[in-house]
């Protein structure tokens, strides 16, 4: 592993204990070849951070916009979800940090994207137990709330499976539909595989952690290829 406080000074963060900060670059792949290492991996710590980081984006967009639920969760989802924070990561250098199996090493498609994600969080969790409240709201003030005024101006906040609908409904009278086409993966590490159709026609394949997740990445390539 590389100099964990070169990671430290990205992160603008000395953590008072580097332990909890190695646990929460470690992926649960990389524990299973490395048993006698004695690390725990970062799910727990993911955990906690995603409720962290949830709660930071809740209040500034409680507290800086008049406006209704429906519209301020759209803005949350938009910040918090696992793409935004794969981005993130990879901005910030997390990837040359985390500690993954070779396998998982080796690859550099959408399943790393999401273990990076879930790594920033893990970080964020690991942040609220060294440091506090305070300097966690700091840190995603700095780093992802900033991106907000841009999903805002552009309207990147849209829904995508609502975009699709409701584009399909209008050009063609016909209502998507989505089917799982393929899931794997252990319980704690669900991948779903899921198609969107328009009546027979299978338009895009998209990926994810839930099934509403795949549902949203489906519906994001469908925009593109029917160029809506």
């Amino acid at each position: 592993m590389k100099d964990i406080s070169l990671l430290e000074s990205v992160l603008g963060v000395v953590f008072k204990e580097k332990k909890i900060l190695e646990e929460s670059l470690t992926h649960r792949s990389y524990i299973n070849e490395h048993p006698k290492r004695g690390l725990n991996h970062n799910e727990r710590l993911e955990f906690l951070g995603d409720a962290v980081l949830e709660l930071v984006v809740t209040e500034y967009l409680y507290k800086k916009y008049d406006k209704p639920e429906g519209e301020l969760t759209n803005w949350r989802a938009s910040l918090v979800n696992a793409e935004m924070l794969g981005d993130l990561a990879y901005e910030l250098g997390i990837d040359r940090f985390i500690m993954v199996s070779r396998g998982e090493h080796r690859d550099n498609g959408k399943a790393r994207h999401y273990i990076l994600a879930d790594a920033l969080e893990a970080i964020i969790g690991a942040m609220y137990l060294d440091q506090g409240y305070e300097k966690c709201q700091n840190f995603i003030t700095k780093y992802l709330l900033i991106k907000l005024s841009g999903i805002i101006k552009n309207k990147l906040y849209r829904d995508s499976k609502s975009l699709f609908q409701e584009a399909s409904q209008d050009k063609l009278s016909i209502t998507p539909s989505y089917y799982v086409l393929r899931e794997w993966g252990p319980d704690h590490a669900k991948r779903f595989e899921i198609g969107l159709f328009l009546e027979e026609e299978q338009i895009a394949i998209g990926e994810g952690s839930s099934k509403q997740e795949a549902e949203q990445d489906a519906a994001k390539k469908g925009l593109v290829v029917k160029g809506w």
